[in-house]
C-alpha cells in the first residue's frame, strides 16, 4: 500500500507530474503536485512510487520547490539514456521481456535510485520505438516492429510538417489573397486538401491533415474552408457545391470530344443518299421554344388532307450520330440527362452537337426522326408513319411570339385546334393537367437574384406539350405493338381525385400532386394514369435525355426493319442506369435551385412574404411560398390554426444558403 510521504509520478495530458502523497486511502491517494495543486488521484494512475519516504509536513512552498527540482533532475537524467543502445543489447537475447529495474541499472551502469528509475520509465513512456511497458514489465520490440514504428513515426512527422506548412499557407491566403495562376504547387496541393475536406468531410482522403491545418490556422467554423477557397480564387462566392459533391461528370473525355469533332465533318449528301430516310425538305417546319433556348430538338408541320390533318412531329435524329458503344454514348450513359441551373447547364452531349448539328436550327438541313400522324377533325389517330427523315426548319418562334399569332397564323391555328381536342380526349380518359408555374431565377451582373413565376399553360406551351405527348404515346404504341423491347413510362391509377378537367387552382393542384402515385420506368407498356394514355415513353428530347436516345435507337431498328438495337435484358439495364442517373441529377438540380431561392430570401431578411396554407394540423402547418413555390413547415401557432387554402404572411428571420437552412416566424 502506498503510504503518506511517498514521492509519486503520474501522467496528466501526456505529461509526467511529480507529487508528494499527503494522505493514503485504499484506492486513492491525496497529494500535492509540482504545480501546487491538491489532487485526489486513483492509485491505478500512479506510474512510479519512490522507495524513499519524505517529510511532507513542511511549508507548502518548500514541497513544491522540491518537486520541481526532482522533475528537472529526472528530465536531465533522461538525456543520458540511449534506449537504442539498450535495445541492441536486449534484442540479441532470447528473452523478450525484462524487469524495468534491470534495464534502468543497465542504462546507467550504477546502483539504482528513485531518480534513475523514474527517468528510465519516462523514456520508455515517451519513446515507444524500442520498448513497451506492460503489466510492470518492459517488452522488447522485434526488429520488424521497430522498422514499422520508425516508418509510422516518419509519416507522423511528415504529417505534422504538412499541417504547420498548410496552416501558414492558409494564413497567407487570408492576409493577402491569391489567384490560382500565382500559387505554387504546394499551395495548390494544400488548397486541394481543404477543398476535398469541405466537400466530403471525414470521408475525404487526408481529411485529418486538412482538419488540423484549419485548426492550426485558428479556423474551426463550418464554412471557413469555403471562405479560404473563395479568397484564393479557387471557387466563386456562389460555387455550385452540390454539383462538386456529386459524381456528375462536367467535362467530356478526349475520345468523346474527338468523336464530336468527326461528327461535325459529316456531309449532308450522306443524309440524302440514305434510301431509308424520307426527304421532307419541301415542308415548312416550325420550332416553338423559350426565348433563351439554344438546343432545338423538335419541330412541327401540318397539312390539310381533305377533312383530315397530317401532323408532322419531327425530332432531332441524335441516334444517327450517337450510337451504342461510341464514346459519346458512354458519356450519355454517365450523365443520363442534361442539367439546367440558373447560371448555366451541364449538357448530356457536347454543346457543338446539342446546339449545332443536332439542333433544328432555322434554315439548316438536319437529320430528324418524324412521326407523321393523320388526325381526323376530332383528333382521332387514323394513321401513323414513323420514319427517319430530313427537314429544314422554316420558322423559329418563341412561345411569346407564337401566343400573339396563334389565332391568326393558319398553321398555328390548326395545330391549336387539334391540341384542344387531343387534350380533351386525354381528360376524358382521366388525365390530370395540374398546371404549375415555372420558377424562373435570374442572376444579374451584380450578383443580385431575381425570381419570377412563368405560366406553363399558355396556348403555345400547351400546344407543344400536347404534340410531344402525342408523339411519345404513338412511339410507345409503335414499339409495343411490334413486341419490341423498350422502356415505358407508366403511372398506376389515381386513388383520390381532387382536381377535375381544366381546373387551375394552385391550392387544389398542390394537394393533388401530393396524392399522385409514383411513376415507374418499365420494360413493358402499361397505362399512364396522369397523362390519360394507354402507352407512353419519351422520345422527343434525345439531345438531353438518355431514355429518349435509347428509344430512338429502337425506333430506328423497327422503322428500318432490322433486329432491335437493344434486347430486353439491355433495356432492363438501361432502366437501372437511367433511374440512378436521373435521381442523382435531379438531386443536384433541386439543391442548386433551392440555394438560389435562399439567396433571394437572404436579401429580404426581416421582410414579410406570402404563403398559401396547404395542410394544417394540431402540431405543424405545411405551406407554400406563393412567390417562390417553396415548401415551408412551421409549428402551429398558439391560439390560432390557419385554415387550408388561406393566405398568411411569414417573416423571414434567418437564412443561410450554404447551410441550406431558412427560418420563418408567424
Amino acid at each position: 500500500m502506498i503510504q503518506s510521504g511517498k514521492l509519486i509520478e503520474y501522467l496528466d495530458n501526456g505529461k509526467f507530474i511529480c507529487g508528494f502523497v499527503t494522505e493514503a486511502q485504499p484506492k486513492r491517494v491525496r497529494l500535492i503536485n509540482q504545480n501546487g495543486r491538491e489532487v485526489l488521484l486513483p492509485i491505478s494512475r500512479i506510474v512510479h512510487c519512490s522507495r524513499e519516504n519524505h517529510t511532507v509536513d513542511l511549508d507548502r512552498e518548500i514541497l513544491i520547490r522540491a518537486l520541481k527540482e526532482t522533475t528537472e533532475k529526472r528530465n536531465n537524467l533522461m538525456g543520458q539514456i540511449s534506449l537504442e543502445e539498450i535495445w541492441e543489447l536486449t534484442s540479441e537475447e532470447n528473452v523478450n521481456s525484462f524487469q524495468p529495474e534491470f534495464l534502468a541499472e543497465l542504462s546507467f551502469g550504477q546502483e539504482l535510485d528513485d531518480d534513475i528509475f523514474a527517468a528510465f520509465l519516462r523514456c520508455i513512456f515517451f519513446d515507444k520505438l524500442f520498448f513497451r511497458y506492460k503489466e510492470g514489465l518492459i517488452k522488447v520490440h522485434s526488429a520488424e516492429q521497430v522498422e514499422q514504428l520508425r516508418q509510422q513515426r516518419e509519416k507522423e512527422m511528415l504529417k505534422a510538417e504538412l499541417i504547420l506548412k498548410g496552416a501558414q499557407t492558409i494564413k497567407d491566403i487570408l492576409q493577402h489573397g491569391s489567384a490560382l495562376q500565382e500559387t505554387t504547387r504546394w499551395q495548390e496541393e494544400c488548397l486541394k486538401l481543404i477543398r476535398d475536406y469541405y466537400l466530403f468531410a471525414n470521408e475525404a482522403e487526408n481529411a485529418d491533415i486538412a482538419r488540423h491545418m484549419l485548426k492550426e490556422a485558428g479556423l474551426v467554423g463550418p464554412h471557413d474552408a469555403f471562405d479560404i477557397l473563395v479568397k484564393a480564387g479557387v471557387w466563386s462566392k456562389n460555387e455550385n457545391i452540390p454539383l462538386l459533391r456529386s459524381s456528375q461528370p462536367v467535362g467530356f473525355s478526349l475520345p468523346a470530344r474527338q468523336q464530336a469533332e468527326n461528327i461535325l465533318q459529316s456531309r449532308q449528301e450522306e443524309l440524302f443518299a440514305d434510301k431509308g430516310r424520307l426527304d421532307l425538305t419541301h415542308l415548312r417546319p416550325i420550332t416553338i421554344d423559350g426565348a433563351t433556348t439554344l438546343d432545338f430538338d423538335d419541330a412541327l408541320t401540318i397539312e390539310k388532307h381533305d377533312n383530315n390533318y397530317l401532323v408532322g412531329i419531327h425530332i432531332s435524329d441524335v441516334a444517327h450520330y450517337v450510337r451504342p458503344g461510341d464514346p459519346l454514348f458512354q458519356e450519355a450513359m454517365q450523365r443520363g440527362t442534361s442539367i439546367y441551373f440558373p447560371e448555366g447547364q451541364i449538357p448530356m452531349l457536347p454543346r457543338h452537337l446539342s446546339q449545332g448539328i443536332c439542333s433544328l436550327i432555322q434554315g439548316e438541313t438536319r437529320a430528324t426522326f418524324s412521326f407523321i400522324i393523320l388526325l381526323s377533325e376530332e383528333a382521332e389517330v387514323l394513321r401513323v408513319r414513323v420514319t427517319p427523315s430530313i427537314i429544314r426548319v422554316a420558322r423559329r418562334l418563341t412561345y411569346e411570339e407564337a401566343d400573339k399569332i396563334i389565332d391568326t397564323d393558319e398553321e398555328l391555328r390548326l395545330l391549336n385546334m387539334l391540341k384542344k381536342k387531343l387534350r380533351q380526349k386525354r381528360l376524358d380518359h382521366g388525365a390530370l393537367l395540374l398546371p404549375f408555374p415555372d420558377v424562373n431565377i435570374f442572376i444579374d451582373l451584380g450578383g443580385k437574384v431575381h425570381v419570377s413565376l412563368g405560366k406553363t399553360d399558355t396556348p403555345a406551351r400547351t400546344l407543344i406539350s400536347e404534340m410531344m405527348i402525342l408523339a411519345n404515346s404513338e412511339a410507345a404504341r409503335y414499339i409495343s405493338d411490334r413486341m419490341v423491347p423498350g422502356l415505358f413510362r407508366c403511372q398506376p391509377p389515381l386513388r383520390q381525385r381532387i382536381v377535375h378537367g381544366e381546373d387551375d387552382d394552385l391550392f387544389l393542384n398542390i394537394r393533388q400532386r401530393k396524392q399522385l402515385p409514383r411513376g415507374e420506368l418499365l420494360t413493358e407498356a402499361n397505362p399512364h394514369s396522369g397523362l390519360g394514355v394507354s402507352h407512353y415513353t419519351t422520345v422527343t428530347s434525345p439531345i438531353r435525355r438518355l431514355l429518349d436516345l435509347v428509344m430512338q435507337h429502337q425506333l430506328h431498328s423497327v422503322a428500318r426493319r432490322r433486329e432491335p438495337c437493344f434486347t430486353s435484358d439491355m433495356c432492363r439495364d438501361f432502366s437501372t442506369v437511367i433511374t440512378r442517373t436521373l435521381t442523382a441529377a435531379n438531386n443536384v438540380k433541386q439543391q442548386r435551385h433551392r440555394y438560389w431561392l435562399l439567396k433571394y430570401l437572404q436579401e429580404r431578411k426581416g421582410q414579410l412574404i406570402n404563403a398559401l396554407v396547404i395542410e394544417s394540423g394540431p402540431k405543424r402547418v405545411n405551406m407554400v411560398l406563393t412567390d417562390l413555390l417553396m415548401d415551408v413547415d412551421l409549428a402551429t401557432p398558439a391560439g390560432f390554426k390557419p385554415q387550408p387554402g388561406s393566405m398568411v404572411k411569414l417573416r423571414i428571420t434567418r437564412v443561410s444558403p450554404l447551410d441550406n437552412t431558412v427560418k420563418f416566424d408567424w
